[in-house]
């Protein structure tokens, strides 16, 4: 079987500043899977770019293997930290892991949280019209089950 530290050092190779490694997986038949991820976006070239070194440095005829190299889908859950920070200032939905589902926007992510900015209309006491309320909520990253970005096509 191929080595993951192998890849991830390939793969580290074709990365400049704004990319990073979201996910490498080598299942026991050698299917590689490489995602990568860049605060400024992936481009197809990157990807080409990421996978022929990849591609061009490990040895076919000693071992053969599969491999993929792309951009987590839009639907992915966050893996890493580099991801929050990428999504700073946009909406996202968490789901802690108490089960509590939220959505909102990401205001600041560090390297031992994140805080969610949530807002909605609620009856609030010495109001006859339900009222916009805005919280704040300050999540440790073992507190996230899962955290993904909202598409919207507004």
């Amino acid at each position: 079987m191929i080595a993951k530290e192998i890849v991830e050092q390939l793969v580290k190779e074709r990365l400049d500043d704004q990319m990073f490694i979201v996910e490498i997986t080598i299942s026991e038949y050698n299917d590689i899977r490489v995602y990568v991820d860049s605060f400024a976006g992936m481009t197809i070239e990157q990807c080409i770019s990421v996978s022929r070194n990849v591609e061009h440095n490990l040895d076919r005829e000693e071992e053969d293997f599969s491999l993929q190299v792309s951009s987590p889908g839009l639907t992915q859950s966050f893996k890493v930290k580099q991801q929050y920070e990428k999504y700073t200032g946009k909406e996202i939905e968490v789901k802690t892991t108490e089960g509590v589902e939220l959505e909102g926007l990401l205001k600041e992510s560090n390297e031992e949280g994140i805080v969610l900015e949530t807002s909605s209309r609620e009856k609030v006491e010495g109001h006859k019209k339900k009222q916009l309320v805005v919280k704040e909520y300050s999540l440790k990253y073992d507190e996230i089950k899962s955290a993904k970005a909202v598409i919207s096509f507004k």
